[in-house]
Parts: structure tokens; C-alpha cells; sequence
């Protein structure tokens, strides 16, 4: 039998084996993340030809394009939260709603990066919003902050070891410039709004300036990939570009509609990867922390309901995809009106046919009360919905004709239990026929589907063992008031 002293000094030199420069040849990981940006706006997509982006479209044809990439919730804090442990946000206690916490016996991968030997670093916007307490005050969920950004990590960092870096942005997120995207020469009457805006200049221009922010985003992309090159590094980074969920505008941020869940994403690794692929199957942001654990052989600590994507990627395998995701909605901005501090809790289930989305509340407002005078959360307007000069429109204009009345009650009137959508005849989810004789059957299959799959992955809203208040937790927030609260 070896001696303790024998075997501690054995284990070291296995671990030194393992992390030494010579023989370390292990990815580094390059994670790209906008703020508020969702599919298709991106130029790789061929969906409008207004909004360029030349540098997600370089990843994705010298890698992979996924057509059918999907967060955990849309809204900033759990995205984040399911992004960097690799569950769904339903699992994370507080940290599924917005402006709340992240739990200190979480895992998060960057940590678990450093534990195999990263480095690791971020820029700008990674977790929340919201409060760090505890062990997160003094240790980011995201890895050390560099302030000056990727150069500054680059200089820094130990360039013996393999690294993880976050580029964050607070692009495309409001606010905007007023009329900066078509000061920038976009023509607006080319952009292709949604299906349920009306069509108006107001809501042209207020999409073109969203598409400002994400080029100033993509442009940011560009110059990291381009130090990538300067240092000789591209070859061996794995480079992953997406959102963390839809466009801050009206039935998008905030919903669970693919307006709301459904982000670009394009990952690169020229030294593994065979050449372009494009993927139509399903992912789940949740799905890069334990595809980055795997690619850099770290250890996990517990199970995770993210998926690996090695097998797809490296094999250029489409079977190994999701044949379907899962997402949901827990409180967003405390939007309701006195004294309920709640949220609108809702999953949904989304395959290549349909999108089935169960709502909890549906007697609350589902984008938030429009009587800001006796919101719980005092001069909230619309809360769910950030303000902008699309929501002041069609707030505005709802009485305009039966288009505009139409659009204002598919972003903000009140919902019914259950909504199902049949996406080969309606792909942008606007005629509801969960109440349609011809789709019982259909809406019984997604709705027993949808609830063994939130009881499996242990989700309170249909678990009973696993049972717990979201509105019980603090909101540290504001929210978006009406122009005229306060005066």
C-alpha cells in the first residue's frame, strides 16, 4: 500500500501532468452574449437584409448555424442563472425571477473551468441583474472582471494555461438613440416587423435603432476574433455568439413565443469542427455549460439539465440534438396591481409543430397592469414590457382600427389558461386554437408531455415534493414607469 505522503505526492504529479503547458492542449472558449437580442436578427439568417452582421456570420459559416437555439426564460436574470449552471431556471429557487440572487450552493461553469485549470475572465454584462451576496461578492459567477475587456485579459491572463472569457454587452438593450439606425443609412421600409406590430414608421425606425445596437454589438465580436488571429489563438477557441432572449419590445422580452425565447447562435472550433454545418435541431442555451465542461474535461459536481452538443458539432451529428425544448416564465417585473407583487408564471413546450404554453395566473396581466395609478410596484406601466416608442404607440393607437386593437390585445390583454399554436400554418404564433374541437386531442398530447417533463426536471409548478414560492423572494428593481408618475 502506497504511504499517504507517496500518494499526495503521486496525485500532485498527475495534476501538474495534466495542467502543463506541453501537453495542454485544451480549448479555450471565447462566450460572445448580447443583451436583448433575439432571432432572426441576424444577417446569417437571410430574414431581413436591413440588420448586417458580419461577424456572427463569419462564426457561423466558418461553424455552425443553429437555426432552433432557445434560452431558459426570457428575461435577463434567469437566462443568466440557467446559462451559467447549465439548469433550468425553475431549479434555481430566487434566482428564476429578475432582479433577484444567485444561490451560493450553486455551480457555475466558469468556476468549474477555473477548477480544471482556467483561466478565466469577463467583460461587461454576465450575471443578473441583481444582488451577488455571499461567496459571489468576492468571486463572480462569471470569472474576474476585466473592466478594459478582452486586451486587458489577454495581457494578464497566464498564457500556460487554456482560457474562458465572457464578452458581455449591454447592447442591444434600451435605451436607444432616437432615429440611429436610420441616421446610419438602414432604410426602414425594408425591415420586416413581426406579424403582430401594425405597420407604422414609429415601430420601423424603433427596430432600426435595436438593429444599431446589435451591429455596435457585433462589431465588438470582430475585434475580439481578431485578436483571437493577432495571437495565434483562433485555431484551438471555441467561439459561441448568441443573446440572452428576444428584442426588448412589445410580445417579445418576456414572453414565451419564439418573439421572446428564440436567440441566435453560431459556435466555432476550426481545429475540431468539419467545416460549415447548419442545424435546424433544438438547443438549449442551458445545453454550453456542460458542452464547454466536456470540451475542457472538467468535472461537475452534480447533474445538470443542459446537454452536451459535443456529439452534434464535432460529428456534425443532427440526431443529437433536442428533438424539442423546454421554456418558461416566472416574475419579471413585479407588474400587477395592488397589493400583488407576483409575476406571471408560464412554461411552455416548443417542437418543430407546435408551441403549447400553459399560464398559472390568468387572471393577472401577462405584460403587466395598464392602470400604472394602482400598480403594486407604484407608477409601473406595462411592466413586463420596456418602454419605448413601440409601446407608446401602440398603447397610443390601440383604438386606431381593428389592426391596431388586434396588436395591442395580442402584447398586453390578458390570456387564457392554455394557448397552443400550430406553427406549419401559423409560424409566427398569433391565432390561438387551444379552443379548436380539431386540436383537443393534439393539445392533450403536449399538455401531458409538458408536465411530466417539469416534474421530471423537478420544477415547483408541478412538482409537489419539490414545492416553492418564486413571489415569496425579495425584487431589488425598478421597473418601467409611465411618463407621468411622479409629477
Amino acid at each position: 500500500m502506497q504511504s499517504p505522503r507517496l500518494f499526495c505526492l503521486t496525485g500532485l504529479m498527475a495534476l501538474s501532468a495534466i495542467f502543463s503547458t506541453a501537453d495542454d492542449d485544451r480549448p479555450n472558449i471565447l462566450f460572445c452574449i448580447a443583451d436583448d437580442w433575439g432571432w432572426p436578427h441576424a444577417s446569417a439568417y437571410a430574414n431581413d437584409t436591413v440588420v448586417q452582421t458580419p461577424a456572427f456570420d463569419q462564426v457561423a459559416n466558418e461553424g455552425a448555424l443553429f437555426h432552433n437555439a432557445y434560452i431558459s426564460s426570457p428575461s435577463c436574470t434567469p437566462s443568466r442563472n440557467a446559462i451559467l449552471t447549465g439548469q433550468y431556471h425553475w431549479r434555481l429557487g430566487p434566482g428564476a425571477n429578475l432582479w433577484s440572487t444567485l444561490d451560493e450552493s450553486l455551480e457555475t461553469f466558469p468556476h468549474l473551468l477555473e477548477d480544471a485549470g482556467y483561466e478565466t475572465g469577463s467583460w461587461r454584462k454576465s450575471w443578473g441583474p441583481g444582488k451577488l451576496t455571499g461567496k459571489w461578492k468576492d468571486d463572480h459567477p462569471a470569472g474576474k472582471v476585466y473592466k478594459a475587456g478582452f486586451p486587458e485579459f489577454l495581457a494578464q491572463r497566464d498564457a500556460d494555461k487554456p482560457f474562458f472569457f465572457w464578452l458581455g454587452a449591454s447592447d442591444p438593450h434600451r435605451k436607444y438613440e432616437l432615429g440611429s439606425g436610420a441616421a446610419k443609412g438602414m432604410d426602414i421600409s425594408e425591415i420586416k416587423l413581426f406579424g403582430h406590430y401594425p405597420d407604422s414608421d414609429e415601430i420601423r425606425s424603433d427596430v432600426a435603432d435595436y438593429y444599431f445596437e446589435v451591429e455596435r454589438f457585433d462589431s465588438d465580436v470582430a475585434k475580439a476574433l481578431a485578436q483571437l488571429e493577432a495571437i495565434g489563438e483562433a485555431d484551438n477557441t471555441i467561439v459561441v455568439i448568441t443573446g440572452d432572449h428576444g428584442m426588448p419590445f412589445p410580445r417579445c422580452k418576456s414572453n414565451l413565443y419564439d418573439s421572446g425565447t428564440r436567440v441566435p447562435l453560431a459556435i466555432r472550433w476550426p481545429k475540431s469542427m468539419a467545416g460549415k454545418q447548419v442545424f435546424k435541431g433544438f438547443v438549449s442555451l442551458t445545453d454550453l455549460a456542460p458542452t464547454f465542461l466536456a470540451a475542457a474535461g472538467a468535472k461537475r459536481h452534480r447533474p445538470m439539465t443542459g446537454k452536451n452538443l459535443l456529439p452534434a458539432i464535432l460529428k456534425g451529428d443532427e440526431s443529437a440534438l433536442r428533438p424539442y425544448v423546454l421554456v418558461g416564465k416566472e416574475r419579471h417585473v413585479p407588474s400587477q396591481e395592488v397589493p400583488d407583487l407576483g409575476g406571471y408564471p408560464s412554461r411552455a413546450i416548443r417542437d418543430p409543430g407546435f408551441l403549447y404554453i400553459r399560464n398559472y395566473t390568468p387572471e393577472r396581466w401577462p405584460n403587466g397592469t395598464p392602470d400604472w395609478t394602482n400598480a403594486a410596484l407604484p407608477g409601473t406601466w406595462y411592466g413586463d414590457t420596456d418602454n419605448g416608442p413601440t409601446k407608446t404607440y401602440m398603447v397610443e393607437n390601440r383604438d386606431k382600427d381593428e389592426a391596431h386593437r388586434q396588436a395591442w390585445e395580442l402584447s398586453f390583454g390578458k390570456r387564457p389558461a392554455e394557448e397552443l399554436y400550430d406553427l406549419t400554418q401559423d409560424p409566427e404564433q398569433l391565432n390561438n386554437v387551444a379552443d379548436d374541437p380539431a386540436y383537443q386531442s393534439i393539445k392533450k398530447t403536449y399538455a401531458v408531455r409538458l408536465t411530466r417533463d417539469l416534474v421530471k426536471t423537478a420544477d415547483p409548478r408541478e412538482s409537489a415534493q419539490h414545492r416553492f414560492d418564486f413571489d415569496a423572494f425579495p425584487y431589488f428593481g425598478g421597473g418601467p414607469k409611465h411618463p407621468q408618475a411622479g409629477k
